[in-house]
């Protein structure tokens, strides 16, 4: 048996766990791990500047290719604590990715110990196993039960936590002979998959509704292929956007309060019948439930059996992985269709294809400064169908979703239960890491943006080129149009007259200067007519000296983007003028029907 110590066996086992990328940021507790690491080789590294977008760029990592796990690393104390915000982005996403963090010396952990917090008690919450590990013999078992933690039922975030003694300590393990375990998933039975269809056959006008789920299961394909066979149209989560693409036949659009297309909504409302698969009924996807559920029967898929009733009561529900039951629903389908026994939906089909083609928002302005609706549809034309996109939470994100386009899984990268500020630039660099020659581009409001700005430099150092489409009003946006209902504008106005940057009038943060300053390149853009040569420049930037790229659209001030005021997906308020002529929306999927 080969000896070696208890860091070392963790790190050979991330190998053969597959992991050959981590981010983290070393320190004095979790130095004998960084010794390890360095030692053995394969894992390559990232420096962040901070530990919480270390975890974020793991996050970005996982989300980027089926089978990812990222990895981030940081010492005792803080380290743990600012990873706390990834753990929960990841836990509420179904995104695995692993934490491991130093700790004080076993003997003084109780006794208040330079940065000794019991990180374990504070992460379980967040995590689906978050553990100190105080006998090095069990630093192998624990990196295997993670793995496979990770990769089983619903997939999450898990957070290990090894005491610097731990580390150091020499213990028996062959790593030669070491097998990750085996991977649990409920898997759906025959007869539930044909009940499930017998009472989508039943229905008059039936939808899918997919989620992120979908995705992680790597099961977009199948998906398509059932709704193909039954003629069934498609609403994608936003977590599960890309699953097919936007123009395809069967793609309704999406439903929501706020991340919802306006042919989306109408669709849904239109329906008698709804399978869920892989998606968690999220209350901004579905609004007031009496509203949402009226009028029509659901079927629920999900891998979590606790998760099926927990929003609302579905007909029918199934526990299994979505790649599982997807198997199942294409078999009883193809053999359905074989002998004829499948309703004819064209119909159906067609009429939301005809709502996609008349209900539809304005995108082409020419005001200045900018309106933002002007910048999607300038990124719609620069960003082609492989552009990976990345965002986390603000008005700029609600708006790339109703005006943006996406056509593959994994090419709408977002954090959508937490939604943490700063989440997109380390997510942003994760994204990139994984798919080096893939178009990365990244889509913030100028908090946001202003969050975890340093992580920029992360991209200068590294060599990690990605685009930063930041639209600038100056403000809290989101949060300024939610006091509308509280008739205040109180402590959202991020204006101020910067002395060093005069030219900027009250824009305030120069972030031109200070992307620069990082390492990165930028350009700033004040007029629309400028904005595709400076996203087609933003493109050869990166290229040409592999960093980070912004491109600051400076906005007008306010902009009231469309969504409910009243909770109630049956009554998303247009703030804006819609589209009534092509020329409003020249970069829509359907050239608009007048």
């Amino acid at each position: 048996m080969a000896r070696m110590t208890a860091a070392r066996a963790a790190v050979e086992i991330l190998k053969r766990e597959g992991v050959s990328n981590a981010f983290g940021v070393p320190g004095a507790a979790i130095n004998p791990f960084y010794a390890a690491l360095k030692a053995s080789g394969g894992i390559n590294h990232t420096l962040a500047r901070h530990v919480e977008g270390a975890s974020h760029m793991a996050e970005g990592y996982t989300r980027t290719h089926a089978g990812n796990i990222g990895v981030c690393i940081g010492t005792s104390g803080p380290a743990g604590t600012d990873m706390i915000t990834g753990l929960y982005s990841a836990i509420g996403d179904s995104i695995p990715i692993l934490c491991i963090t130093g700790q004080a010396p076993t003997a003084v952990i109780h006794k208040e110990d330079f940065q000794a917090v019991d990180i374990a008690s504070i992460a379980k919450p967040v995590t689906k196993m978050a553990v100190t590990v105080l006998e090095a013999a069990q630093v192998p078992g624990v990196f295997q039960q993670a793995f496979h933690l990770m990769r089983s039922g619903r997939p999450g975030p898990v957070l290990i936590d090894l005491p610097i003694d731990v580390q150091l300590t020499e213990i028996e393990f062959d790593p030669e002979t070491y097998a990750p375990l085996p991977v649990y998933k409920p898997a759906a039975t025959r007869a539930q998959v044909e009940k499930a269809i017998g009472m989508l056959n039943a229905s008059e006008r039936p939808l899918i509704v997919a989620g992120g789920g979908v995705i992680n299961a790597d099961a977009a394909e199948l998906l398509v292929e059932f709704a193909e066979l039954t003629g069934t149209p498609v609403v994608p989560t936003l977590m599960g956007w890309g699953l097919l693409p936007d123009d395809h036949e069967l793609n309704a659009g999406m439903v929501g309060l706020q991340t919802s297309h306006r042919y989306g909504n109408a669709t849904f409302l239109e329906s008698d019948f709804v399978l869920g698969i892989g998606n968690r009924w999220a209350n901004r996807h579905t609004g007031k439930l009496d509203v949402y559920t009226a009028g029509r029967k659901f079927v629920h898929v999900d891998i979590e059996p606790t998760q099926i009733g927990k929003i609302f009561a579905p007909d029918y529900g199934i526990a299994s992985d979505a790649k599982a039951a997807l198997e199942l629903f294409v078999e009883v389908a193809r053999e359905l269709k074989a002998a004829g026994r499948l309703p004819d939906r064209s119909a159906w089909a067609a009429s939301a294809q005809e709502r996609k083609a008349t209900l539809q928002r304005r995108t082409h302005f020419d005001d200045i400064p900018i309106k933002p609706q002007r910048v999607y549809e300038e990124m719609n034309k620069a960003f082609g169908p492989e552009t990976r996109y990345v965002s986390t939470i603000g008005l700029s994100q609600i708006a790339g979703a109703q005006m943006l386009h996406v056509f593959k899984p994994r090419h709408w990268i977002n954090c959508g239960q937490a939604g943490p500020l700063g989440w997109t630039v380390p997510a942003a660099l994760g994204v990139a890491k994984a798919d080096p020659e893939a178009q990365v581009v990244a889509l913030s409001g100028d908090y946001d943006f202003q969050f975890m700005i340093e992580e920029l430099a992360v991209g200068a150092q590294h060599r990690i080129p990605y685009v930063h489409v930041l639209v600038n009003n100056s403000y809290l946006g989101l949060i300024r149009q939610a006091q509308r209902a509280f008739e205040i504008d109180f402590q959202v106005n991020l204006e101020f007259e910067n002395i060093n940057s005069p030219e900027l009038g009250v824009y305030g943060v120069d972030h031109v200067k200070v992307a620069e300053g990082l390492g990165c390149k930028a350009i700033r853009v004040t007029d629309p007519a400028d904005l595709g040569a400076a996203l087609e420049q933003a493109k050869k930037l990166a290229q040409e000296y592999r960093v980070p790229v912004v491109v600051e659209a400076i906005l007008e001030r306010i902009t009231n983007i469309s969504m409910s005021t009243t909770n109630d997906i049956s009554n998303v308020v247009e703030f804006e003028e819609i589209a009534t002529e092509p020329g409003h929306a020249p970069t829509s999927i359907r050239t608009l029907k007048v």
